[in-house]
């Protein structure tokens, strides 16, 4: 399947559709006119006689250095060999498609100048599945990130690595095989695939998907959870949430009390319960939950103007007649996203973990027997469960602490505040990682839990939710190796398919942007 994108108008519906099945990708038509245009305007500047940045001089602190015209696609390959500097493990194929993507629409808006063969190069790299291996470290998001977008733009001259039909080899070599034949930079072509912030996006898009996937989980978890421990859904009365009136939250205590509606466990202690109040994992998911939504739909677009903004330098102003040197590569706004959505993480796993540990403790849980064991001495239970639970929540605390806040000067101190944007968003990979397993571990200590409360029923949808767990992770009648079932119940979060055995708003699912 082929998707046409037109430049500035990409949805992020768009784009995930794009990340998670593969798709090839073409510019709608009416872009052409406009990147021809730029060329046009840049082909100008390369053969005339004033210094231009990026066209006909040198680059950073060498903008000062004139270049001939008969020297300036050695001055562009120049650039992209000598930026190639990026190391650590490669970005996934479909998160470097998705930069390849970003780049095309940036591209197309007709302010970068790069020849229309340029773009097709691209166009025809996805659509045939040639993906550049592209390292995930040595951007510091300003000037661009331009050690991996580097890797992304050696391969279409034929230098570096792609892979190809799942088979990693010499970029040339894919592109033949393929049947594209490799481009030659024409004037400030270099300069622009690879200033830009595409890498840096792509990487924190990844991650909002991952955080509203694990956000909607965890409306899920909780209300098992509720269920687990006999919680009062009393705090979910809309009443209570529309007097303050932050969406998230209104949701949130929404789903929720739709999921538990008509539980058998929660009708039967209604009335004499003598405990007052839930402790706050369980009372003030709504507010903190649905904080957290609301944090991420912020990012979310933020993102999605950044996936549709011209970040190169410098920009070809057509209708004026000029190219100016700009700042539109600092990723400042891409940093503070994936910062926002880092923190929504962190806190989403620290309420889900502090339920867990609430399950797991006879002191707290309600009568449920220690570390929901049905033998517990002879038998640990979910002991060590919540234990790995705790060691991810705090990870996790941890990495949340802001990137953007560390800048450092790079480039002779030409470049002398950078945005850290690309550790910001890369590190949202590994956060979501850790909060697809206290979620799962959750969605175990609280199906056992409710398992307990025999011949008490929960709720329908909360029954079905049940059963999506147990085909994968059968219930603890005594211990076992515990390591597979953790790991089939954090699958279980990151496909989707406990979420989405269950009916939830679009606000909470992160489709109402």
């Amino acid at each position: 399947m082929t998707i046409t994108l037109t430049p500035g108008a990409a949805t992020l519906a768009q784009l995930h559709d794009i990340w998670a099945n593969g798709h090839a990708v073409l510019l709608d038509p009416s872009s052409h006119a406009g990147i021809a245009a730029a060329q046009a305007l840049v082909t100008k500047a390369a053969n005339g006689e004033t210094a231009v940045y990026g066209v006909n001089t040198g680059f950073g602190k060498l903008a000062s250095v004139k270049i001939a015209a008969k020297d300036v696609a050695t001055l562009q390959r120049n650039l992209i060999l000598s930026h190639c500097c990026g190391v650590g493990e490669a970005l996934d194929e479909a998160t470097t498609r998705l930069m390849m993507v970003l780049k095309l629409l940036s591209l197309g808006r007709g302010a970068s100048g790069v020849a229309m063969t340029t773009v097709e190069v691209i166009q025809d790299m996805l659509g045939k599945g040639v993906t550049p291996v592209t390292p995930s470290q040595g951007s510091v998001g300003a000037s661009g990130d331009l050690a991996p977008l580097a890797h992304m733009a050696a391969a279409m001259i034929g230098e570096g690595e792609a892979t190809y039909e799942g088979t990693r080899m010499p970029a040339r070599e894919a592109l033949a095989k393929a049947g594209i034949t490799p481009i030659v930079l024409g004037a400030k072509e270099g300069l622009a695939l690879i200033n830009g912030t595409q890498f840096s996006t792509a990487c924190a898009l990844v991650g909002l998907w991952g955080a509203w996937r694990n956000a909607a989980t965890c409306v899920l978890t909780c209300a098992l959870s509720t269920d687990a421990i006999m919680g009062s859904t009393a705090p979910l009365q809309d009443a209570i949430h529309t007097l303050r009136g932050h969406a998230g939250q209104i949701a949130v205590a929404r789903a929720q009390r739709a999921l538990m509606d008509g539980s058998q466990i929660r009708e039967s202690h209604v009335d004499g319960d003598t405990r007052v109040q839930d402790p706050y994992c369980i009372r003030c998911q709504p507010q903190v939950t649905g904080a957290a939504m609301d944090l991420l739909h912020f990012a979310a677009r933020t993102l999605e103007i950044e996936a549709n903004a011209v970040t190169d330098n410098p920009l070809v102003l057509v209708d004026d007649d000029l190219i100016v040197s700009g700042g539109n590569f600092h990723a400042e706004p891409v940093g503070f996203a994936a910062d926002q959505i880092a923190v929504a993480i962190s806190e989403i796993g620290a309420i889900a973990q502090r339920r867990v540990a609430l399950m797991v403790d006879p002191t707290l849980s309600f009568d449920l027997p220690p570390f929901l064991t049905p033998d517990p001495g002879l038998n640990s239970g979910l002991m060590i469960a919540e234990v790995t639970t705790a060691a991810l929540m705090s990870e996790n605390k941890h990495l949340a602490n802001p990137c953007t806040t560390d800048s450092t000067p790079t480039s002779a101190n030409q470049e002398d505040h950078v945005s850290m944007a690309a550790h910001a968003a890369r590190r949202l990979l590994r956060m979501n990682a850790n909060l697809n397993v206290i979620l799962g571990v959750e969605a175990m200590c609280a199906a056992q839990g409710i398992e307990f409360r025999a011949p008490l029923q929960t709720s329908e949808p909360l029954k079905v939710a049940m059963a999506a767990l147990r085909a994968e992770v059968p219930a603890i009648a005594e211990d076992r190796y515990m390591a597979p079932s953790i790991e089939a119940a954090a699958a279980l979060v990151v496909s989707g398919r406990l979420s989405d055995a269950v009916d939830l708003p679009a606000y909470v699912k992160g489709q109402a942007v």
